[in-house]
């Protein structure tokens, strides 16, 4: 056999190899001011806005400071269906500028995000409440097929503030046994026909986040055309779910 010759390993001056780690602690002290300032900036981020954001939340306000007072003086609320105890509510438009009457409305049905959805049981109280943030959701009465559908696909539990996906029953039964709801098809039911246990079961999911594609085409008024206009549908409802699901 033959004796291959050994490769001669080329090398590096020692003024290059100087040069190098001087480039290289140079990159690593620029990347830690980087860093620092990045942080810096976060923390005093000034934000400016512009004139006609201030004169248009203004309008807002007003309009709903209106609205509100006609709903006192008029409250010509829609009457409590006697055939449906059941309503889905979806945030539809942003409420930046609105009333703060509105805001603590809109928190207290757990609607923070667009395009989020809630079940809540009709009440007069609920139709109250509803209308107060009627420019800003619409609602309805969802069927059986509807309320399978949203919590099958995006049914989501919040538990010590972590989000748990409805895959196993053991969590359910874990959570809700004391309300004798120890599966999925029991937890479906529980929220298709509402009880008296029904606001703690309806606090143990998570608001549906539903999904609108992201360049979505909006109609004269400024709407979105796939979800229209705020306020109440009925059993068209069921639609919308549909096709945000």
């Amino acid at each position: 056999f033959c004796i291959r010759p050994r490769r001669k390993i080329p090398l590096v001056p020692e003024n290059l190899l100087k040069k190098r780690k001087a480039y290289q602690a140079l990159k690593a002290t620029q990347a830690k001011q980087a860093l620092l300032q990045r942080k810096e900036r976060k923390g005093k981020q000034v934000k400016f806005k512009r004139l006609e954001w201030f004169v248009h939340d203004s309008w807002r306000q007003l309009r709903d400071r209106v609205r509100l007072r006609r709903l006192e003086v008029k409250p010509h609320a829609l009457e409590v269906p006697d055939k449906h105890s059941l309503a889905f509510v979806v945030r539809i438009e942003r409420i930046n500028g609105v009333s703060s009457v509105v805001q603590r409305t809109i928190a207290r049905l757990r609607l923070n995000k667009i395009f989020s959805g809630v079940f809540v049981k009709v009440t007069p109280k609920t139709i109250k409440t509803l209308r107060i943030v009627e420019p800003y959701v619409t609602w309805g009465f969802p069927n059986l097929k509807s309320v399978r559908e949203l919590i099958l696909k995006r049914g989501q539990a919040k538990v010590k503030n972590k989000v748990i996906p409805l895959t196993d029953n053991t969590v359910i039964e874990e959570h809700l046994g004391k309300f004798d709801v120890i599966c999925l098809e029991d937890l479906i039911h529980e929220i298709a026909f509402p009880g008296k246990n029904f606001q703690a079961i309806s606090r143990f999911l998570r608001p549906f986040q539903l999904s609108v594609a992201r360049h979505a085409t909006k109609n004269r008024v400024g709407f979105l055309k796939e979800v229209g206009s705020p306020g109440y549908r009925g059993e068209r409802i069921n639609q919308l779910i549909r096709q945000l699901n």
